[in-house]
C-alpha cells in the first residue's frame, strides 16, 4: 500500500481571524458550469529531491494562500433572499492529501511514462481516481449544487518516479481557469518564499471582491421565474485528442487568414476559423446535417483586460468571463459557408468582431437583464447541452503557471483532467509547455465524435498545421 498522509488545513492565522467571513455569489459566479474542476500541475523531481520538504513547502504554501483566497475555504450555502455565499468559519478546513507512489513496486506510472503520453487524462491510465483527492473528478454531480453545501476546494500532492502530479480541485463557482491561474501564481510565490526564506509576495483583497458582478435588486414583485436548468444533449460517443499548433505553423495560418485590406487579426482569430471550419466539415458529414442552416460558435472571453473604471485587481479571483455566441450576433453563417464557401479570412474578421463586441458595458447590461430572474442557480453553462457540429472555445493560453518557480521547481505542464467526462464541442486552448523545443506552441484539447475521430486525425489539409499528439482522454459514452 502507498503511503499516504492526510491533512485538513486551515488558513494561515486563523486563530486570530473573524468566527465567519461571506461573500455573496456574483452574477458571473452562477454562470459558470455547476462542477468541481480539476486542474493538475506536474513536476520534474530528480531522484534526490526531498519529497517530505517538497510536501512540507506545499503545505505551508496552501496555508498561506488560502488566507488570501479565503473564498475558496468553507462551503457554499443558500441564503434567506435565495441566493447563496461563500461561508468561511473560523473552523472551515480544506483537505489536503499527500501521496507517495514512488517505489519500484508501486504500479503508478512514472513522469517519465506521463512525458512520452504529453501528460494526457489517458497516459494516467486507469489511475485518475487514486490521483484525484477522495476519488473526486470533473463532472456535473448533485453535490456539486449550491443548495447542497458544497465544499469550496480541495488538493493532493503525488509524488510519482520522477516526479509530483499536483492535484487542484476547486468548484467551478469559486474559480474560472484565469482565477485558478491567478491563485496558482500566489500559491508559486508563497512556496518559493517559503523555501528561499525570502519575504512573503502582496496580496491585493480586492481579488476576492466581487460586488460589481452582482445584478442589481429587484423588488420581489417584479421577479420571474428562471429557465429550466439544461440537460444532457444525446451525443454519440466521444474522445478527446490532443493537438499541437506549432509556432512557425501557427504563424504561417495566421498569415494566410489575414485580410488584403491591412484589418487585424490575431492568431486566435486565425486558428479558431480553421478549427471551425475543418470540425465542422466532418461532423457535418457524419450527422447527415443541413447545410444551409446555421451552426453555433461561441468563445469565453476573460473581462479582466476588458474591465475599466476600476480597472481589475492584481490576481484578481473567482468567475470574470463572458461569452461571445453567434446566437446573438447580427450576423450568422450557414453550415455550407463556415465549410468551404466563405473565405477564411471572412471567418476569421467575423470572430474577431463577436470577440471586440465584448465589452464591460455589454456586461453590464446582461447582469441587469437576468437581474429579475428569481432562482439564478438555473443559469449555469452546460457545454454538453449543445447539439452536434458547435464549437466552443476556451482561451488559457495566459494561464503561464509552467512559468511559476515555487521554490523546489517549476511545473513542467499543466491541464484539466477529465477521466471518463467529456463536454462534448468544448475546445480548451493550452499555453506552451516547457518542453526545450524553441518552436513549441499551443496545445488543443478537442472532443471529437469516436467513430470518426481518425478522419479529423488523417485529414492532410489539417495535418498540415496540427500534430496530433494522442488521445487526451480515449472513450465517454
Amino acid at each position: 500500500m502507498p503511503k499516504v498522509e492526510e491533512y485538513n488545513l486551515h488558513p494561515w492565522g486563523y486563530e486570530n481571524g473573524p468566527e465567519e467571513r461571506t461573500a455573496r455569489l456574483s452574477t458571473l459566479d452562477y454562470l459558470a458550469a455547476c462542477t468541481y474542476n480539476n486542474y493538475t500541475l506536474f513536476f520534474k523531481l530528480d531522484d534526490g529531491a526531498d519529497r517530505a520538504k517538497i510536501a512540507s513547502i506545499l503545505k505551508e504554501g496552501l496555508e498561506r494562500t488560502l488566507a488570501q483566497a479565503w473564498h475558496l475555504v468553507g462551503t457554499i450555502e443558500k441564503n434567506e433572499d435565495g441566493g447563496h455565499s461563500f461561508v468561511n468559519k473560523k473552523d472551515s478546513t480544506v483537505g489536503f492529501v499527500v501521496q507517495y507512489l514512488d517505489t519500484p513496486e508501486d504500479d503508478y506510472p512514472s513522469f517519465s511514462d506521463l512525458e512520452k503520453g504529453h501528460f494526457t487524462t489517458a497516459s494516467l491510465g486507469d489511475k485518475i481516481q487514486t490521483f484525484s483527492w477522495h476519488g473526486l473528478t470533473y463532472g456535473e454531480r448533485p453535490e456539486c449544487h449550491p443548495n447542497t453545501s458544497p465544499f469550496l476546494s480541495a488538493f493532493q500532492a503525488n509524488f510519482i518516479r520522477g516526479g509530483l502530479v499536483f492535484n487542484m480541485h476547486s468548484h467551478h463557482y469559486a474559480n474560472d481557469a484565469m482565477g485558478w491561474s491567478h491563485f496558482t501564481h500566489q500559491l508559486a510565490d508563497n512556496c518559493a518564499a517559503i523555501a528561499k526564506g525570502t519575504p512573503a509576495p502582496a496580496w491585493d483583497p480586492e481579488a476576492v471582491e466581487h460586488t460589481r458582478f452582482i445584478a442589481p435588486d429587484v423588488p420581489e414583485e417584479s421577479k420571474v421565474d428562471g429557465p429550466v436548468a439544461a440537460e444532457r444533449y444525446p451525443h454519440p460517443p466521444f474522445s478527446s485528442l490532443l493537438f499541437h499548433l506549432p509556432k512557425s505553423k501557427a504563424e504561417e495560418l495566421k498569415n494566410s487568414a489575414a485580410p488584403s485590406d491591412g484589418s487585424w487579426i490575431s492568431t486566435y482569430d486565425a486558428f479558431s476559423a480553421f478549427l471551425w471550419r475543418h470540425l465542422s466539415k466532418h461532423r457535418a458529414a457524419y450527422h447527415k446535417s443541413d447545410l444551409s442552416s446555421s451552426t453555433l460558435w461561441g468563445e469565453a472571453v476573460n473581462m479582466r483586460p476588458r474591465l475599466t473604471n476600476p480597472s481589475a485587481p492584481t490576481r484578481m479571483q473567482r468567475n470574470v468571463f463572458f461569452a461571445a455566441t453567434t446566437a446573438t450576433a447580427p450576423q450568422k453563417f450557414t453550415t455550407s459557408e463556415v465549410i468551404s464557401e466563405a473565405p477564411l479570412t471572412k471567418l476569421a474578421t467575423y470572430i474577431r468582431g463577436l470577440t471586440n463586441g465584448v465589452t464591460d458595458a455589454v456586461l453590464a447590461a446582461t447582469l441587469a437583464a437576468v437581474a429579475p430572474i428569481r432562482d439564478k442557480s438555473s443559469l449555469f453553462i452546460r457545454v454538453d447541452s449543445f447539439p452536434p457540429l458547435s464549437v466552443l472555445m476556451t482561451d488559457w493560453r495566459d494561464a503561464k503557471v509552467v512559468e511559476d518557480d515555487f521554490g523546489f521547481g517549476q511545473p513542467v505542464a499543466f491541464r484539466h483532467l477529465f477521466a471518463g467526462k467529456i463536454d462534448e464541442g468544448l475546445v480548451i486552448i493550452y499555453p506552451p509547455r516547457r518542453t526545450g523545443n524553441p518552436d513549441e506552441g499551443f496545445e488543443f484539447m478537442i472532443p471529437f465524435e469516436k467513430e470518426i475521430a481518425d478522419n479529423l486525425i488523417k485529414d492532410p489539409e489539417f495535418g498540415e498545421f496540427f500534430e496530433f499528439r494522442g488521445y487526451e482522454t480515449k472513450v465517454a459514452a
